[in-house]
């Protein structure tokens, strides 16, 4: 097999087989090992059945990251709770952006599919307590509960699909889940708002109960993958509790710190520091753990053994800083700059929605009937930077045709990335890597969209403050102080009430502000670019390698690990010693 990176120089395509990567061994389709994948030979109907299953679970672990945004202020009186008001949202994230490494291990070592039941059952555990929650903290917990069930589900999907298809037929349903948590993501306040408008905000946990118990009893009987069976004890004394702790303890400090700067607490109070620094800190120990000592590492150093690993995964950071933002900040113009009301804006940002899904599943398509990723990564990273620099001209009097079609060209933009780049990832690994490869890449995307998040609000608040002695002149130093700074977008409710020419100039500002937080997501999606230069191109084949699982297997791939890097600093030994 070549070498991932090696088309960055004009190398001709080289086709890709599920097999180990391996610099010296030549791989032919007729070795006894490869085979096709466990379901591409399957009755269309029973594949239809189970991507049914692994699609709802899917969505609804994604629908629930952004379900309660609009129901937030009812669950707040209901508790009358102002102080828990956001923790009901972050709870879930920070749980699942925590648990996402530790999915992965799992999943090699009990296998897939009672990994995949164990995460359906977390989370309609979490659901149920969420829903029949008496108290602002019991609702909380059960957020973070459901966080990390939703966490594995997303997680073990992905890593179910890799089983079940070869290589190059696994793209057309990798994309099909990309464009369902694309949609997942956008439809969530819509839905969330209904349910509290028509029913009661308890629905939005309530209705997981039906719809993921079906794609549990569904995976339960028509998922038919190997999943040799371990101990229960000895697969709990096999994981690498120490990595577990590091990454989830330096993840959530990490991440709180990233919450509480600027709204709770200063930037530069002792709280925040203390949080960002220590969970850097612990992220740092996590990697010595990882390299030194995990005898199963949670991500083997493997998995970032080529250039081309690396640049898919660094891809992946930088789509996830970029994605977020239109689902997150394209609402928030609506209702602030367009005066929708929140359930409104949730219908706006359709275009975007719909743009993102239909190109995650056609580049899926594109990835399964021509065996290339790299067109589709290229096409997905322009058209970002494309559409983020036509959001820059988003203003108070911008046309409906120009908000739909810039929306429509943003989400083609960003669809194509939410897979393409994981199987770019997996073209390059040794099979028994896929399911930590693919928590992984989860996990860093995870953890790029929190930081997304709090770098469009620095970059707005910032906009905001420069702009408060027009506003002062505008509207008088109490309403400036009011929508200036950190408390612009909380006050934003403010501004229907104002005279025509004073909410023109709130509106206006916040406009302004929002361009220059465009500017900054058009300039990282310049960076992604340059990072898809450094991804090898392969024209991957339907060949494929049946990976065995299991606390056996797991024992092999860990001999196997560190046998190849005996053979890599022996080679470097030798190498040194021909130079002398």
């Amino acid at each position: 097999m070549t070498d991932p990176s090696s088309k960055a120089s004009g190398v001709e395509d080289a086709p890709v087989v599920d097999a180990p990567v391996n610099a010296n061994a030549d791989l032919e389709s007729g070795d006894e090992d490869l085979d096709k994948g466990a379901f591409d030979d399957k009755p269309k109907h029973i594949i239809a059945v189970v991507m049914i299953a692994l699609s709802l679970a899917a969505f609804l672990a994604a629908l629930d990251s952004t379900i309660v945004a609009t129901a937030l202020p009812a669950i707040s009186e209901h508790f009358q709770s102002s102080s828990g008001y956001t923790w009901i949202g972050s709870a879930y994230l920070l749980a699942s952006a925590a648990s996402t490494p530790l999915w992965g291990k799992l999943a090699d070592i009990f296998s897939r599919k009672p990994t995949l039941l164990f995460a359906n059952v977390v989370f309609l555990v979490g659901s149920l307590v969420a829903g029949l929650a008496n108290s602002i903290g019991m609702l909380i917990a059960a957020r973070a509960v459901q966080g990390i069930g939703g966490a594995g589900l997303l997680t073990l999907v992905d890593i179910v699909i890799c089983d079940m298809f070869s290589l190059r037929t696994r793209g057309a349903y990798l994309g099909m889940i990309g464009g369902v948590w694309a949609l997942a993501c956008a439809l969530g306040p819509l839905i969330g708002g209904a349910f509290t408008q028509e029913a009661s905000w308890r629905w939005c946990f309530y209705i997981n109960l039906p719809l993921d118990g079906i794609a549990f009893f569904i995976v339960l009987f028509f998922l038919k993958i190997d999943s040799p069976r371990t101990p229960i004890l000895a697969g709990f004394k096999a994981i690498d509790w120490l990595g577990t702790m590091t990454i989830s303890g330096g993840t959530l400090m990490f991440l709180l710190g990233l919450q509480y700067g600027g709204v709770t607490h200063p930037w530069a109070s002792a709280i925040v520091l203390c949080l960002i620094i220590f969970g850097l800190l612990l992220a740092g120990l996590f990697l010595l753990v990882e390299w030194k000592f995990a005898k199963y590492p949670l991500i083997p150093f493997s998995v970032f053994a080529t250039r081309s690993n690396g640049a898919s995964i660094m891809f992946a950071f930088i789509h996830g800083l970029v994605f977020i933002a239109e689902f997150y900040y394209l609402p928030l113009y609506f209702q602030i700059v367009k005066g929708a009301k929140p359930l409104l804006s949730g219908v706006y940002i359709l275009p975007s929605a719909l743009g993102t899904g239909l190109a995650a599943a056609a580049t899926g398509g594109f990835i399964a009937g021509t065996g290339k990723y790299l067109p589709p990564i290229y096409f997905g990273a322009v058209m970002t930077t494309l559409g983020y620099g036509l959001l820059i001209n988003f203003g108070v009097n911008t046309g409906w045709a120009k908000l739909v079609i810039f929306q429509l060209i943003l989400g083609v933009g960003v669809g194509p990335n939410f897979q393409a780049p994981l199987v770019a990832l997996q073209a390059g690994i040794n099979p028994r890597d896929i399911a930590t490869s693919t928590a992984t890449f989860n996990f860093v995307r995870t953890l790029a969209t929190s930081i997304s998040v709090v770098l469009g609000q620095v970059v707005f608040q910032n906009q905001m403050e420069k702009k408060g002695p027009m506003l002062v002149q505008k509207l008088g130093p109490e309403l400036a102080r009011q929508l200036g700074g950190a408390d612009a977008a909380a006050n934003a409710g403010l501004i229907d009430a104002l005279p025509a020419a004073q909410k023109l100039a709130a509106q206006t500002a916040f406009a302004k502000s929002l361009s220059s937080m465009w500017i900054m997501y058009c300039a990282l999606s310049v960076l992604m670019i340059i990072c898809a230069a450094f991804i090898g191109r392969k024209v991957l084949t339907r060949e494929h390698q049946v990976q065995e699982v299991g606390l056996e297997a797991e024992k092999r791939n860990a001999a196997a690990r560190k046998e190849e890097e005996r053979v890599r600093k022996q080679a470097k030994l030798d190498k040194k010693a021909a130079k002398v």
